[in-house]
């Protein structure tokens, strides 16, 4: 079955599309497409996953056409960062 794995940074994205067995999971289907390779610092202990924007385990499973997604932890408190006015431009 074909699934998506997508990955972001900032001035960065990825999304691989891949092949995996019916039976595949999260990890499974992570580690299958090559992006912890690319991404060495990626920790899937630590970070959060998710399929469609719902947060999963590694070890749920996974049907055709979902995407997984790899998210970076927030690293400011978006309580304290200023909004920007979009008129500022």
């Amino acid at each position: 079955m074909q699934i998506g794995v997508a990955y972001s940074e900032p001035g960065q994205q990825i999304w691989l599309n891949i092949e995996v067995p019916e039976d595949s999971r999260v990890k499974d289907a992570i580690e299958r497409s090559g992006i912890l390779q690319q991404f060495p610092h990626i920790d899937l202990a630590a970070q959060k996953v998710g399929v469609f924007g719902r947060l999963v385990k590694l070890d749920a499973a996974l049907k055709p056409g979902d995407r997984i997604e790899i998210y970076r932890g927030i690293i400011a408190d978006p309580e304290t960062v200023p909004r920007r006015d979009m008129n500022d431009d």
